[in-house]
């Protein structure tokens, strides 16, 4: 099945990013630990220089599960803020804040990223693709406790109609012109991580 290629950009989409907690991305073996953190954090990065409506979540920071990223307090300061607080919801969408939150962005294009992607992302993601939303899931923002585990959610969602990406890929989407003010930022950005890459 082809789809029609349209653009997401900071002025048409939000950004969703789901349960980056430090417990959580614990859990994860299917790609390393400092590679998801920062490929998330570029994802933070992009959507505060993009000014693009964030909407972060958490469950049950008090538990294993543990806090969210402490850096994403600096990237998105109002979003860390106004993070939904999930009691133990699988699904984010089933939370009703958070399925507010998300259409309070007045977007109907979406990028999510969560932790993990066999759990946290894929219910949400395929919620979204059901009522019709366009939805892209940035697959090395996250992961799964095994790399089966993270295929098979991948392959999912893929099937439901979401669309995989990277983050450079995407990052290199949203831009568009890396000769922009916003494009220069996001170039600097990939340059940065690409020359320290994680460990």
């Amino acid at each position: 099945m082809t789809t029609k290629f349209t653009r997401f950009t900071g002025d048409n989409a939000a950004m969703l990013l789901i349960d980056h907690q430090i417990g959580t991305m614990g859990w994860v073996k299917s790609i390393h630990f400092n590679v998801m953190k920062q490929n998330a954090l570029l994802l933070a990065h992009a959507a505060s220089i993009l000014k693009m409506p964030t909407v972060l979540t958490s469950s049950m920071e008090d538990n294993v599960q543990g806090p969210l990223l402490s850096e994403l307090a600096n990237i998105l300061p109002d979003s860390f803020k106004a993070r939904i607080k999930r009691l133990g919801v699988v699904n984010a969408m089933d939370d009703v804040n958070f399925a507010t939150a998300v259409e309070a962005t007045g977007r109907k294009r979406l990028i999510i990223a969560g932790v993990t992607n066999d759990v946290c992302t894929v219910y949400p993601a395929l919620s979204l693709v059901n009522a019709g939303f366009e939805v892209q899931v940035v697959a090395d923002a996250g992961g799964s406790p095994s790399a089966i585990a993270d295929d098979i959610a991948l392959r999912r969602m893929e099937r439901a109609g979401v669309i995989l990406t990277t983050t450079n890929q995407l990052l290199a989407e949203l831009a568009g012109d890396w000769s922009t003010p916003e494009g220069t930022l996001l170039v600097e950005l990939l340059v940065g991580t690409l020359q320290s890459p994680a460990k």
